[in-house]
């Protein structure tokens, strides 16, 4: 019986490939903003693309890419892998919403995110409404206070996001219980009470 010369490579191929497409398949991508430039050539004008996209698992895991090219599909695609290497992890309370408030900025971007009940939606602004989405959080009001550009509301966005803490974390870094941390901050929400 004669075999076919790198079978056993192409099946190990087939596998990767395979795997790739599972992990991909689990990612939600959502195209933020395609930016159109024009190069002045002795034949005419010869276009580019720039896209800025948003990648997330719907699970608190998020991230963003930007990519140029000359097509814009080929653009959409650097984008998109570029944003599934920096993906970051977010703590989201009862997957839902944030933990607390949050402020974030990035040049003259600038954002405020607020934690919100649910039934609340997502009340948020173009690019930033990609975020929360691919996030997989339902319950967030937020506002954008400076720039529009999307590509800094974006950065703004992540950075606010990376400023998020959850109780266990915050528990863990001073060598407390979870439990040990509410009741401490109960105290001192009393001793406020009687202050005012």
């Amino acid at each position: 019986m004669a075999t076919h010369p790198g079978t056993s490579a192409e099946r190990g191929r087939k596998g990767r490939d395979r795997d790739r497409e599972e992990r991909d398949s689990e990612f939600v991508d959502k195209l933020v903003h395609i930016n159109r430039v024009a190069k002045v050539v002795k034949g005419g004008r010869r276009f580019g693309f720039a896209a800025l996209v948003v990648v997330g698992d719907q699970k608190g895991r998020v991230g963003f890419g930007h990519g140029k090219a000359r097509e814009v599909p080929e653009a959409i695609r650097k984008a998109t892998d570029a944003a599934k290497r920096s993906l970051t992890r977010v703590p989201l309370r009862e997957g839902r919403t944030l933990h607390h408030d949050v402020f974030g900025r990035h040049g003259a971007g600038k954002v405020f995110l607020r934690a919100a009940p649910p039934g609340t939606g997502i009340i948020a602004g173009g690019p930033m409404r990609a975020v929360f989405e691919t996030l997989g959080m339902q319950d967030v009001v937020a506002k954008s206070l400076g720039s529009s550009n999307p590509y800094n509301m974006v950065r703004a966005t992540f950075d606010a996001l990376k400023h998020q803490d959850s109780p266990r974390s915050v528990a863990s870094r001073r060598s407390l219980k979870v439990s040990a941390l509410q009741s401490r901050r109960r105290e001192g929400d009393t001793e406020q009470m009687a202050a005012d």
